[in-house]
């Protein structure tokens, strides 16, 4: 689901914090090494995220903030902010063509273009894909 994060909505945060859980604590996202990627350069997205970013003439940038239970995939479009949220059971992570990552929840899309030397958002994107098979091991419990 979009939602609309640029004002400080107590419903919208209980929405988030409901799908999410609560942000991590400062001790928990020095113990990580961050819990947010760098900007990163939107190549392709789905036709709901697209419609937003067609509205201006900025140059189209993204940002994953971690939570406990998902992610927060925010981007801007004129003067708003918008985030993505996506719990970790429906999001799919695909590392496509050499420079390229898909990040993917129901018919949402957003495809992320790291060149080689973007060594940060190759690192950050590891981090998710750890992150994420961790929450699936541990719901799916011991074999």
């Amino acid at each position: 689901m979009i939602l609309n994060t640029s004002y400080n909505n107590k419903e919208t945060r209980r929405k988030i914090d409901d799908l999410l859980g609560k942000p991590f604590t400062l001790r928990e996202r020095i113990k990580r090494k961050g819990i947010g990627s760098p900007h990163m350069p939107i190549s392709q997205a789905s036709i709901q995220i697209d419609n937003l970013l067609k509205l201006d003439n900025n140059r189209n940038v993204c940002n994953i903030e971690m939570r406990p239970n998902g992610i927060i995939l925010g981007f801007r479009s004129l003067l708003e902010s918008y985030g993505l949220i996506i719990p970790y059971y429906k999001l799919v992570l695909f590392k496509g063509e050499a420079e390229t990552y898909s990040v993917h929840m129901d018919s949402y899309r957003v495809a992320i273009t790291a060149r080689i030397k973007d060594k940060s958002i190759h690192k950050f994107m590891k981090k998710l894909m750890e992150a994420k098979a961790s929450y699936d091991a541990s719901v799916a419990g011991p074999i």
